[in-house]
């Protein structure tokens, strides 16, 4: 980019308990190409001990009470990281760590959201803005999105080195649509319909039109935000070339639900179970999907005005009601966004199959379908805890049609 004074970038990054934190910043101050242009937030859930950052030669400059933790400005390198701290039994979940980190916003030129086991490539900011900007001709609010190739920690040379792009993998019993990806080899961006929670770079407009729910914990996190930012008028991007690395598994390490145990419950140490916040995390995901028989009130965590809720199933092939998919979905392709203009690919819902189908087949004799007292019959699929997974309603005339 031809400019004076580099673009600022606020970078976002979610982190408990994980020794790949520190290795990470590290990575990525040095491989920017400007990284005073960097204001790094790290929400840290870790135990409020700072010596890990001291020993690997970060300094502090500032320090600050910040809700039940503090708030560390660290100096490394010639730049500033904002450290969060708070105590791993305080945390509330993924998105609710990314929440925090947000708070820290000062409405910086891009945005970009990573996990906090990330390594990048060289001038990896330079190269995120410049494609960024090169797809302004195609939309006014490109994101750049997908799960980056993996790396191991313990051998630089295992670093992956291929493309993917999000696609569809299927409904959870909630009715929630979970991803996975799918290699591809691109001349340029690829146009997709899903995004990542590890990697999210766009404009810094993202952060105040699509912030974080802070009470999503975690599944359901990636099919949420897709939703929130194509109707905010963003428009999804497969990078076509490797911009940085993830440490996918992580088995050693510790995790939020191994942590926030019922028994962690009993004792004190967490106000709730990971599952209770898991639950209240599902419902919600569900009110954005059209699918919650009791909506949450989503305030400002909820769609966007600029495109609608059906634009948006119509754009990734599903039908969130009836749990079905465009037969391209599944099929050879993967195809995980429709073009607008695409008219080879039916959108009628009659094309549409329904990859995970039950078939329960109840006999006509088991049914009284013509009384006359009843106007119609309600047929529920609901999981243990009563939630609603599946209704159709059948008349007595539709009964006899079958």
């Amino acid at each position: 980019m031809n400019r004076t004074t580099p673009s600022s970038l606020f970078v976002s990054i979610a982190s408990y308990r994980d020794p790949e934190l520190i290795p990470t910043l590290k990575d990525m101050l040095k491989m920017a190409a400007n990284p005073q242009r960097l204001h790094i937030t790290v929400c840290w859930q870790d135990n409020n001990d700072i010596t890990p950052f001291l020993d690997q030669g970060f300094t502090v400059a500032f320090v600050e009470d910040h809700e039940s933790g503090a708030l560390y400005k660290l100096s490394f390198a010639g730049a500033i990281i904002e450290v969060i701290s708070l105590h791993y039994y305080t945390s509330q979940g993924a998105c609710w760590a990314r929440h925090m980190a947000e708070t820290r916003f000062e409405d910086e030129d891009y945005f970009l959201q990573v996990d906090s086991h990330c390594r990048f490539i060289e001038h990896w900011d330079e190269e995120m803005i410049n494609t960024v900007e090169q797809l302004r001709s195609m939309s006014p609010k490109p994101v750049l999105s997908t799960y980056p190739p993996p790396y191991d920690p313990d051998n630089t040379e295992e670093r992956k080195r291929y493309i993917s792009r999000l696609i569809f993998r299927e409904f959870t019993p909630q009715g929630i649509v979970m991803l996975s990806s799918r290699p591809v080899t691109p001349a340029s961006p690829l146009r997709c319909g899903y995004l990542a929670g590890g990697f999210i770079f766009a404009q810094g407009s993202f952060v105040r039109e699509v912030p974080n729910d802070p009470q999503i914990f975690f599944a359901g996190e990636e099919i949420a935000m897709a939703a929130r930012a194509w109707t905010s008028g963003y428009d999804i991007y497969c990078p076509h070339k490797i911009l940085l690395w993830h440490f996918y598994g992580r088995r050693q390490h510790p995790k939020v639900w191994g942590d926030h145990s019922n028994e962690a419950k009993a004792t004190g140490s967490v106000k709730m179970a990971w599952w209770e916040r898991d639950n209240i995390a599902k419902q919600r995901v569900r009110t954005l999907l059209g699918l919650e028989a009791q909506p949450c009130e989503m305030g400002r965590y909820g769609l966007g005005t600029v495109r609608d809720f059906p634009s948006f199933e119509k754009a990734i092939g599903v039908n969130f009601r009836e749990r079905a998919v465009h037969p391209d979905v599944t099929g050879v392709n993967k195809v995980s966004f429709f073009a607008e203009d695409n008219s080879g690919a039916s959108q009628n819902d009659n094309a549409f199959i329904y990859p995970y189908r039950k078939v329960m087949k109840i006999p006509a004799s088991e049914l009284d379908y013509q009384r006359t007292d009843i106007a119609w019959w309600h047929l529920g699929v609901y999981d243990e805890t009563n939630t609603l997974l599946y209704r159709q309603d059948l008349t007595p005339e539709s009964l006899k049609n079958r």
